[in-house]
Parts: structure tokens; C-alpha cells; sequence
């Protein structure tokens, strides 16, 4: 994605751009891996992979057939999103033996004999544990890490100013998640933080890997049943172990989540699993 240059003070101009004592503002083209800058082509399609359409193309996108609309049963959701997801959650568990075992402890219990191939929908909710894994991956390392949204009136900040009506703003989902106000060791990944007592009196804007209001993902709710049924068939198989040989990873502005070189991990067969 661009960049900002956030400096402080200012006012908008008509054209809704920042001006005055501590502007303007600069906002950098968005660039892809490879450092070329994106058209708008480009962006419309990458926005694709993880953004629902209710029966219409994206702005800018041509020659696309029309994504299905999320009424309809057969609903396509973001692969890149959820590929980031989950590869992130097996990294932070792969680094976390007593937390991945816990999942496997708890997917064990809760199938009691049975084959994973078996695993039913009301399964899912069986998985207390496993769920508070996939949502601290998701506040350490969220696919998708900003959104931006039009206001659609005045919005009257803490120090006087006033963001005008029309004006679109970048919310970044990555540094909700990672503000130390928030989230006590924002670094660190602890689970127990979505415990039901540790989750009493939070703001659920404090936690918005999905987005939230009216235009949150429609998807989230099969995302997490995704990732919980990936989780249980792949933990019930290996051991997932990190690659000492290879340096920790480090984030890639991308419009996904990416690592610079991948995530690496070494999978270990459970024993007496066929």
C-alpha cells in the first residue's frame, strides 16, 4: 500500500486535503513486492481477493465476470486472506509449543476417537482454546492490516479539529492491534487475552481483523470456521516446529499480510498417525 507522511496540526483544503502549519500530508503511490507502482487495474484486482461485491465488478476492474452475490449459497470469499491467516496462526503456534499442544489436547478431546474427516459444524464451537489461538494471531499479524472508510458527516476530534463530511479516511487495523493502550506487550502472543474474563469491558474496536460496523467482511463468521477445521485437521497430523536455520521473518507492506521470504516451518509427524 502507499505511505503516509503523518505530520501533525493542519487543515483540509476543499479539495479534502490536509494543509497548513504541519502539511500537507503525503500519500506515496501504492507500490507492489517488486517496488512498481500499481494501476488502478492492478489495485482492483488485488482488492478482489479478499472483498465481497454484491453481484457487480469493483470500480475500475474490466473484463471480470461479475463475483457472485453474497446472498447467493455458493459464497467466494478472499483466499489470499485467509492463506495469510492461517500461515501466520501455524508460525506463532510453531513458535508456541505449550499453546499448539493445548489445540491438539483439545481437538483430540472433542473428536474422542473419531477421524477428523468426521468433524462436525457444531464441532466448532467446541474449540475455546483453539479460538482464542486464531484471534491473538489475528491481532499480532491481521491479513488484511488497514481500511479506509468515506465519512458520512463532521467527525470532531479530541484536540478541535474537524474531519469534514466526504472525507476518506485509512484506518489502520495493524496499529489498533498493536497499541500498547490497547494490548499490554502488543508483541507478544498470548492467547489468554480473548479468555472470557480477560475480553470483560474490552471495546470490541479494539480488536477488528473482519473491519467492523455496517461494512465489516461478511465472510468472518466462515473464516473462522475455516481456520478452526484447518487448524484441527493439520495439529491432529503434525508437529509444526520453526526453522532455526532461518532468520525471523519481517513484513511486507502489502495490501495482505506477507512475509519477506515466506514463513518456514518444519512439520513432524504425530506418532502412531497414519
Amino acid at each position: 500500500m502507499g505511505s503516509i507522511d503523518h505530520r501533525a496540526g493542519g487543515q483540509w483544503d476543499g479539495g479534502h486535503r490536509p494543509v497548513g502549519p504541519g502539511g500537507p500530508w503525503l500519500i506515496s503511490p501504492p507500490q507492489d513486492e517488486n517496488g512498481h507502482t500499481l494501476l488502478d487495474e492492478d489495485i482492483a484486482a488485488e482488492a478482489e481477493t479478499f472483498m465481497f461485491e454484491g453481484g457487480h465488478e469493483l470500480p475500475g476492474a474490466t473484463g471480470q465476470e461479475p463475483l457472485v452475490s453474497p446472498h447467493s449459497p455458493n459464497v467466494p470469499i478472499g483466499h489470499d486472506t485467509t492463506a495469510s491467516g492461517l500461515a501466520w496462526l501455524f508460525y506463532n503456534l510453531a513458535g508456541h509449543p505449550e499453546h499448539q499442544e493445548r489445540c491438539r489436547q483439545e481437538v483430540q478431546e472433542l473428536l474422542a476417537g473419531r477421524d477428523t474427516a468426521d468433524i462436525e459444524w457444531e464441532d466448532l464451537s467446541q474449540m475455546p482454546f483453539t479460538t482464542m489461538c486464531i484471534k491473538e494471531s489475528l491481532r499480532l499479524h491481521p491479513p488484511v492490516t488497514a481500511v479506509s472508510r468515506r465519512c458520512t458527516e463532521d467527525i470532531p476530534l479530541r484536540d478541535g479539529r474537524v474531519i469534514p463530511k466526504g472525507v476518506i479516511c485509512l484506518m489502520s487495523i495493524y496499529g489498533t492491534h498493536h497499541n500498547p493502550d490497547l494490548w499490554p506487550e502488543p508483541e507478544v502472543f498470548n492467547p489468554l487475552r480473548f479468555s472470557p474474563e480477560n475480553s470483560k469491558g474490552r471495546s470490541p474496536s479494539s480488536f477488528i481483523p473482519f473491519s467492523a460496523g455496517p461494512r465489516n467482511c461478511i465472510g468472518q463468521s466462515f473464516a473462522m470456521a475455516e481456520m478452526k477445521v484447518v487448524v484441527a485437521l493439520t495439529l491432529s497430523r503434525f508437529v509444526l516446529r520453526r526453522d532455526t536455520a532461518r532468520p525471523p521473518p519481517r513484513r511486507k507492506p502489502e495490501l495482505i499480510l506477507r512475509a519477506e521470504n515466506g514463513l518456514w516451518l518444519l512439520l513432524e509427524p504425530l506418532l502412531g498417525v497414519a
